[in-house]
């Protein structure tokens, strides 16, 4: 498997809304750059096994991975094993830039 990456901001089209379908994930590498990358391409490296996600809650690395809604559509989310919550939404916001 590629590398293990650590999310610590996305993006929603509607950032006030805690149901909203995130747009994209982003981080710091290890040189201490921003990075950003589409939902469709995180899931991609995810099912491509180039890269694999996680977010920090309470110092412990969370995986994320790839589920599918009631409708159908794919989205990222937190491995949900009754420890920790799904905090991959309550992340803030990415800049922009």
């Amino acid at each position: 498997m590629g590398a293990n990456v650590r999310i610590n901001c996305i993006n929603k089209s509607k950032r006030d809304s805690r149901h909203e379908r995130i747009s994209s994930i982003g981080g710091i590498d290890s040189k201490g750059e921003r990075w950003r990358m589409d939902l469709d391409d995180a899931i991609t490296a995810i099912k491509n096994n180039t890269h694999s996600f996680y977010v920090l809650y309470k110092h412990h690395k969370v995986g994320v991975i790839i589920s599918r809604s009631s409708l159908g559509n794919l989205y990222l989310k937190t491995v949900a094993d009754g420890k920790y919550p799904n905090n991959l939404l309550s992340l803030k916001e990415c800049p922009l830039n």
